[in-house]
Order: C-alpha cells, then sequence, then structure tokens
C-alpha cells in the first residue's frame, strides 16, 4: 500500500503539468492568431524592428579565396590574376 502513494503522486503531478501546459498553448496560439488577424497598421509600435544581419556585408571572404584557389588549380587563373584578386578580396 505504501507503494501506491509515490506513483499516484506522480500521476496527479504529470496531471497538473499536462493541464496547465494545455492551458498556456491555447492561450499562446489564441494569442496568435488575434495578432494574425490584425492590419499591420494597428500592430503595437513598442515592438522593436529586427536587427539587420552583420553577415549582410558582403560574400565571406574565405569562401571566395577557396574558389579562387580551385580556379587557379585549374587552370582558369594565371598567378597574378590570383594574386591580384586575392588582394582586392583582401583589402
Amino acid at each position: 500500500m505504501l507503494r501506491r502513494r509515490p506513483i499516484a503522486r506522480m500521476a496527479v503531478r504529470t496531471t497538473a503539468v499536462v493541464g496547465t501546459a494545455a492551458v498556456v498553448g491555447g492561450h499562446m496560439a489564441n494569442k496568435q492568431a488575434a495578432q494574425a488577424q490584425q492590419p499591420a497598421e494597428e500592430a503595437p509600435a513598442a515592438a522593436p524592428a529586427p536587427a539587420p544581419a552583420p553577415a549582410a556585408a558582403g560574400p565571406d571572404p574565405i569562401e571566395q579565396l577557396t574558389q579562387l584557389a580551385a580556379l587557379k588549380d585549374s587552370g582558369a587563373l594565371t598567378e597574378a590574376e590570383f594574386e591580384a584578386e586575392k588582394a582586392k578580396i583582401l583589402g
């Protein structure tokens, strides 16, 4: 008989957690649905604008150098052309 009590407590705790999660999930779903129905003009102004990505400045220099090296290895670029392009990429 002592063995059933911890199992019963665990079942009650699990039921409480699942019930709470269901209520919170339903509330959030309703809130998101209401926000989706609002026109963009009525959206709250307090929401911050998304920050621009810092990598948007240009292509990755390492990737560019890798592509240049592949072109040089295939014979499409001479050593002088490779060095000139590499200097442009590295600044």
